[in-house]
């Protein structure tokens, strides 16, 4: 309103400007218009009063603002001017090259083994279609782990090939080459040969050959592969040496070789043999009975 200060009137023409609303203003001598110095431009402002009010806002038209350091500006152009865009640009970052790589405590370094391109008959796959590698071989092993007053060794030699936990550990590219990293707990068994069925549980693992599924129901119907129950039932093959108990001493698990038990159904880690068979090395917790 005409009856506001001089005071207010900066404040209003300077909160019109950030808001990009145009506005006529008559033979202003203002030198500089900032927020800091809103109150010295009112002092300067010769123009006859200014009258805003609600309902004239949105017929206010668009008109050229004259400052004797800045020129001619176009309403809006002073806000771009004083608040530029800010660019964030993300910093790439280059790994830096290592020659060697020693892993601590009960942790194996192991180097990947590289993916199945073609299946068992010969047909290629696409990387999209090629599993996630579980084996591979050892190039270092830590100094082990001590557990009550036992010193604890890495029972894995290196150059051994194991097969490890499918989600375990940590990857890093070494060489050109992917390893990865992770603890002597997380190493299913030593295989060494390429067939599954030869694997050699470590540890409190049990090697496991899965019952077949049935192939019909009750009352006579054929089973597709995708709606044939998961069995929980199959024949023991292989037994790790046993479990650490709290002292560091080697407890044997009380499963044999040649028994069949019944498992946990999503425990585990499932294999396929070169004969078509499945298979799946677990925990001995995860074995919840022997059955005769």
């Amino acid at each position: 309103n005409s009856s506001c200060n001089k005071k207010d009137q900066s404040i209003v023409l300077y909160s019109l400007s950030l808001l990009q609303l145009p506005l006529r203003v008559l033979s202003s001598k203002v030198t500089t218009f900032s927020y800091p110095q809103a109150e010295m431009a009112a002092t300067q402002l010769t123009a006859s009063p200014v009258t805003v009010s609600a309902r004239s806002l949105a017929s206010l038209r668009a008109s050229s603002a004259k400052f004797s350091s800045f020129g001619t500006l176009k309403p809006g152009t002073l806000r771009q001017s004083l608040f530029r865009p800010l660019v964030v640009r993300a910093a790439s970052v280059v790994a830096p090259k290592y020659t060697s790589i020693k892993p601590l405590g009960d942790r194996v370094l192991v180097k990947i083994k590289e993916a199945e391109e073609k299946t068992m008959g010969g047909i290629l796959l696409p990387s999209t279609a090629q599993s996630k590698p579980q084996g591979g071989e050892v190039v270092a092993v830590g100094e082990g782990r001590t557990i009550g007053k036992n010193k604890i060794d890495i029972n894995v030699p290196t150059g051994a090939q194991i097969i490890y936990s499918k989600y375990a550990g940590t990857e890093v590219e070494f060489n050109d080459v992917k390893h990865l990293i992770l603890k002597e707990d997380d190493i299913v068994g030593l295989l060494e040969t390429d067939d599954i069925k030869d694997l050699k549980p470590l540890n409190d693992r049990v090697f496991i050959k899965v019952a077949e599924a049935e192939e019909k129901t009750a009352g006579g119907l054929l089973l597709t592969e995708t709606t044939k129950e998961k069995p929980s039932i199959g024949t023991v093959i292989a037994v790790g040496p046993g479990s650490l108990d709290e002292e560091g001493k080697l407890q044997p698990l009380p499963i044999s070789t040649g028994s069949t038990v019944l498992y946990s159904k999503y425990a585990g880690n499932d294999f396929k043999g070169k004969d078509g068979s499945n298979y799946i090395a677990l925990r001995a917790s995860d074995v919840m009975a022997i059955l005769s």
